[in-house]
């Protein structure tokens, strides 16, 4: 039987979604951010000490709802009544010492793979919008949609312009997201590790779950999803699957 023929390049494009915390880095990110605000005497001690908490919970059983709530609720008290500027300027300080150490090489190279097709690849995350764009921006990725909050010339109210980017808003968003840019959902693709993203992952063609938790684990397999463990071995296959399987993009002169 003759080799089958790939399909042309589609002029089309083709998403890649990332979640990033514990699908692109380890931990919460706000967390991190967190801890910065108490460097900087931005919080408390009782404030860093419920951010450290839940990132011990995060790290331990996942994310929930009640813990992302107050998380929230924290990081937009901390940003209240600073400017952009400076919460750009901080998370760019922060990149180094805090998230960089965090990634997992893996994920991001797998980022990098879908940027070789010619596809977008957008961190789509609960994380405050100007963090994750500058996670996307040192990654040299297409950019970040995250939660966004209020700005009145440039200083932050403490107010939320929108919703958390979380459960089934990331899906809508996502939906709408594409939509916008006239991409194939049935050619994107999309990576979590929490089974709050499984709206998100559902709405995809290729979805890849990523060091799932044990609910995401058991809708996986009875869906017959992609898991890939964070192991060479299964990097490897992620990878090659990418290649493979993945529509190329043509890329514009």
């Amino acid at each position: 039987m003759p080799e089958a023929v790939p399909p042309p390049p589609s002029d089309r494009p083709i998403i890649a979604f990332f979640d990033v915390d514990n699908t692109l880095m380890r931990g919460a990110s706000v967390y991190y951010v967190g801890r910065e605000a108490f460097r900087r005497g931005l919080i408390s001690w009782r404030d860093i000490a419920i951010f450290g908490w839940h990132q011990f919970r995060f790290l331990a059983v996942g994310e929930n709802r009640q813990h992302l709530s107050t998380a929230k609720d924290r990081a937009l008290g901390l940003v209240s009544g600073h400017t952009e500027v400076a919460l750009v300027d901080m998370a760019n300080e922060m990149y180094e010492r805090d998230f960089a150490p965090k990634l997992w090489p893996e994920t991001v190279d797998l980022a990098r793979a879908h940027l070789e097709k010619g596809h977008e690849v957008w961190l789509i995350t609960a994380t405050p919008q100007l963090v994750a764009q500058v996670i996307a921006d040192r990654l040299g990725l297409t950019g970040a949609i995250g939660t966004r909050v209020e700005a009145l010339d440039g200083v932050f109210t403490g107010a939320l312009d929108g919703h958390v980017i979380h459960g089934d808003e990331k899906a809508a968003v996502a939906l709408q997201f594409a939509s916008d840019r006239k991409a194939d959902l049935a050619d994107c693709w999309a990576y979590s590790d929490s089974s709050n993203d499984i709206p998100l992952l559902t709405l995809v063609g290729n979805r890849v779950v990523v060091n799932p938790d044990a609910k995401l684990l058991t809708h996986a397999r009875s869906h017959d999803w992609a898991v890939l463990p964070l192991k060479r071995s299964s990097i490897r296959e992620a990878q090659r699957r990418v290649k493979r399987e993945a529509r190329a993009v043509k890329r514009k002169k």
